[in-house]
């Protein structure tokens, strides 16, 4: 510290440690308060749930007890800490630019879970802090039937680790590369499912922007959650809104080149599906990624709101129905391209036959911003359509789904990719000594969570 005429000047290793107190108590605070509000609203939904059942005055007593135990009981579990080391490896299922995802089990419990393991390193070099807190934070806060759950979250010096559920039926991008196209009426029920997770997630005022097949996971049933874990996505350079401004003076070198295909060469429509399925999974698996499904607005510096979603369902509907997505093209930058001029590349090949109602219904999704459906009235907008009138809107997650999943056990991963290359054990967490958390960790103070049904949850978790 040192005062020049009368001002008092604070070196900025005091600055620096000031700051950090600031957060800590506004983050022990804003804590206090949030788990106060968490801990009325589980007493609320019990008094609630009990009220409809029509019990006793005496069961609801012993319910109420019941529930104070467990309250009781997550306050402790909460304060131990929880580490690498409470969880076993079983399988690698998923890898991305800057980590992979596990399937693991806890030790004490036997619960199966979904493990994203991301190096810090990593998220601070490709500035990608923003991005893993937004994920970190949509998981908590979305606790929907429509989006994967997250049950812990927690960090070393050297990593970050979301838990989540494992969805054993893999996802949708695996479920389309098996199938030539989906029929109408699957298409029907899987954009639909999809609708109603975009839906639950813009009611809490979240943009995906990375609706694609990768990101729609599939649970045990056949039924549709939204995600970001499956192949680490929503984590790299491509979802830096600096990338899309730039992607037209974008290298070659830039990307995954994933046909070879010249683009000038017109292909039918069986040479297109087989060129884009070829090299499909390479793509997922690569540092870029691919320009396919994102809406043409998002590109622009004009800025962009929910309804960019809304396109990429529609983009999602044409892969499903005619093979491959509208704008597929040998490289990334003429995709972009393509994106750009939608108006004349969005085109529908005539020997792969659909319904006016599919092409009305993805003309509708894939068009200007203020015109979109979803724009206007949200998922209202979509049930008012022809294409869906057959569907049961409020019920569909309790019906079969369009095409039957097959799971053995609740560590079944043959819906998911083989990865013999990465090794399966957990990193060891390195020791940490009293008041040397750096850098890496003050970025991401306040990341550890645990949710209330992991803690207090008894017997298995279904997959």
């Amino acid at each position: 510290m040192a005062t020049t005429e009368g001002q008092v000047r604070f070196s900025g290793h005091t600055l620096d440690k000031a700051t950090k107190a600031k957060v800590t108590l506004e983050n022990y605070y804003s804590n206090l308060i949030a788990q106060h509000l968490e801990r009325k609203q589980r007493q609320d939904k019990l008094e609630e749930s009990m009220k409809e059942e029509g019990l006793s005055e005496d069961q609801k007593q012993e319910k109420r007890q019941q529930h104070a135990q467990k309250e009781t009981e997550f306050l402790r579990l909460k304060r131990s800490r929880l580490g690498v080391e409470d969880f076993e490896a079983l399988k690698v299922i998923g890898r991305g630019a800057f980590g992979e995802v596990r399937l693991v089990q806890k030790k004490d419990t036997g619960h199966v879970y979904a493990m994203k393991i991301l190096r810090k390193a990593d998220m601070l070099e490709k500035e990608q802090v923003a991005h893993v807190r937004a994920e970190r934070d949509v998981l908590v806060e979305a606790d929907h039937q429509w989006v994967v759950k997250m049950f812990y979250s927690f960090q070393d010096p050297i990593n970050l680790y979301l838990v989540m559920e494992f969805l054993a039926g893999g996802d949708m991008m695996t479920l389309l590369m098996k199938k030539d196209t989906l029929s109408e009426e699957c298409t029907q029920f899987y954009i639909a499912e999809t609708a109603l997770a975009i839906d639950s997630i813009h009611k809490l005022g979240f943009i995906h922007r990375d609706i694609k097949p990768d990101n729609l996971l599939l649970d045990a049933r056949g039924h549709i959650k939204l995600s970001d874990f499956g192949l680490c996505t929503g984590m790299k350079k491509s979802h830096r809104t600096e990338f899309y401004k730039d992607l037209s003076q974008a290298k070659p070198s830039d990307f995954t080149t994933y046909s070879n295909v010249p683009a000038t060469n017109p292909m039918d429509s069986k040479r297109r599906a087989e060129s884009w399925k070829k090299n499909r999974r390479a793509l997922a698996y690569s540092t870029v990624g691919t320009p396919d499904y994102i809406a043409p607005e998002v590109f622009m510096q004009t800025g962009y709101g929910q309804s960019c979603d809304w396109w990429s369902l529609g983009v999602i509907m044409y892969e499903m129905l005619i093979g491959y997505p509208p704008f597929c093209s040998e490289n990334p930058q003429e995709t972009y391209r393509k994106v750009m001029s939608w108006r004349e590349t969005l085109v529908f090949p005539p020997e792969v036959p659909i319904s006016e109602q599919a092409k009305d219904t993805i003309l509708r999704l894939c068009c200007e911003a203020d015109r979109r459906a979803g724009s206007h009235q949200g998922i209202e907008d979509l049930k008012s359509m022809k294409f869906f009138q057959q569907v049961d809107w409020e019920h569909t997650r309790e019906r079969p789904s369009a095409i039957p999943v097959e799971v053995k056990s609740i560590d079944d991963t043959s819906n998911f990719d083989e990865f013999p290359e990465v090794d399966i054990k957990l990193p060891a967490s390195p020791p940490v000594k009293e008041g040397e958390a750096g850098y890496k960790d003050w970025v991401f103070i306040n990341y550890t969570y645990k949710r209330f049904e992991g803690l207090t949850q008894r017997g298995l978790i279904r997959p």
